[in-house]
């Protein structure tokens, strides 16, 4: 089960959690269920530059 973020509409409140499928989970604050995926900073960081981004961890000065 992948573990995604999410946001609560009602109170703001953020958090993970594991979700199997396309379930919703209720708020562990305020118990609500109006609550939506937040857009993951790993998700939308990926390219094609085989893993390096422009900086190396073999240059020493």
């Amino acid at each position: 089960m992948p573990l995604y973020e999410y946001k609560c509409i009602e109170c703001g409140h953020e958090f993970e959690e594991l979700v199997f499928g396309e379930n919703k989970p209720a708020c562990p604050k305020c118990k609500s269920e109006k609550t939506e995926k937040k857009i993951s900073a790993f998700a939308t960081s990926g390219g094609s530059s085989g893993g390096r981004s422009g900086a190396s961890c073999n240059n020493f000065t």
